[in-house]
């Protein structure tokens, strides 16, 4: 039989928001199991763009994907959270009361939990790319077609064509530019949806001979045992030309889904949890959504917001985890026992 792992909190997901969700709720003296559907801890950040800058987390000019996670995890060592990765939760059954929630979880793996309260953290839900309509383009996966750069060392020396017009295509065409033999970043339209600094930067390189630019889509590959060659394009007056590489980065967005979640009756809204502005609990007491899968009027989809909406939700969490404990909200400067709690006392 199956032994039950009681907790005062599941938290699910481990990108970023859930991770700073275990401090918050740490400082607090609440202990936290976090569960992952990916096999490794970081969520998006480790998944599509670890070598990626981040320039809005406060207190780092630019911080990699990767190592915004590091630092994270470094940070709430001293609380000593469980993690439970490449599980997805597929059931939670509520077993207790508005003023004293308890809930059962179990994972695709079978592993059950009694938790007093969850806190989904899980972006956007399950993520996938969404994949151009090339004929057989899986041929090619993982060898010379990729939907994300995990490291940025795989495109070093390579002919690189880069499709699509949106942030990430940007980005990725301005950090390859650098590392790989020729760059080309195709585009439907000459009117892209990134951010105008890096279109900016883009059309300077291009500018200086130091990539190239095409508008077109990509309609066949080319090449042998998984390995491209060239990408068959069409131009927007239907006439065909070649692209030569040997790998191409198509970044058409991903498909979130919710997955399960749709199904443990919370009120939803396109797909997104709705929840208040004071703790972000959702319609069940004692489920907190924070981060890109919540929704709320004002809602910004930034890894800064969320870290503020888990800072709020641990503190509704801790009514639920000790009801008869006088709250007072303490700086983490100014109590010696949260230094304490920190290992800098």
């Amino acid at each position: 039989m199956t032994e039950t792992i009681k907790t005062d909190c599941l938290i699910i997901g481990a990108g970023p928001v859930g991770l700073f969700a275990v401090f918050e709720l740490g400082l607090l003296d609440i202990k936290a199991h976090v569960v992952d559907i990916l096999d490794k801890i970081g969520g998006q950040c480790a998944e599509l763009y670890p070598e990626k800058p981040i320039y809005d987390i406060p207190g780092f000019p630019t911080v990699t994907g990767q190592g915004l996670i590091d630092n994270l995890m470094k940070q709430i060592e001293p609380f000593g959270p469980v993690f439970h990765v490449n599980e997805m939760v597929a059931e939670v059954q509520n077993l207790g009361t508005p003023t004293a929630p308890l809930f059962r979880v179990k994972t695709d793996a079978d592993t059950v939990f009694e938790a007093k309260t969850i806190v989904i953290a899980a972006g956007g839900g399950s993520f996938q790319p969404k994949k151009p309509p090339i004929p057989e383009i899986e041929t090619y996966e993982r060898e010379s077609v990729y939907y994300a750069v995990r490291k940025i060392e795989t495109f070093r020396g390579r002919s690189v064509l880069i499709v699509g017009g949106g942030d990430s295509a940007l980005d990725w065409t301005l950090n390859l530019v650098p590392v790989a033999k020729r760059v080309t970043l195709m585009h439907r339209r000459d009117d892209f949806r990134a951010a105008p600094h890096s279109v900016e930067q883009m059309r300077a390189l291009v500018h200086d001979g130091a990539m190239d630019l095409r508008i077109g889509q990509a309609t066949r590959l080319e090449g042998q045992n998984g390995r491209l060659e060239q990408v068959i394009c069409r131009d927007n007056d239907g006439g065909e030309f070649a692209v030569a590489c040997d790998a191409m980065l198509p970044f058409f967005g991903l498909t979130m889904k919710l997955g399960p979640i749709a199904d443990w009756g919370l009120s939803l809204h396109e797909n997104l949890i709705p929840v208040d502005t004071e703790k972000f609990e959702t319609s069940v007491p004692g489920i907190f959504a924070i981060g890109d899968i919540n929704t709320y009027p004002g809602k910004l989809k930034l890894i800064l917001s969320g870290f503020h909406e888990g800072a709020l939700a641990a503190q509704k969490v801790q009514r639920y985890v000790y009801p008869d404990r006088r709250v007072t909200f303490q700086y983490t400067t100014s109590s010696t026992s949260l230094q304490k709690k920190l290992g800098v006392a």
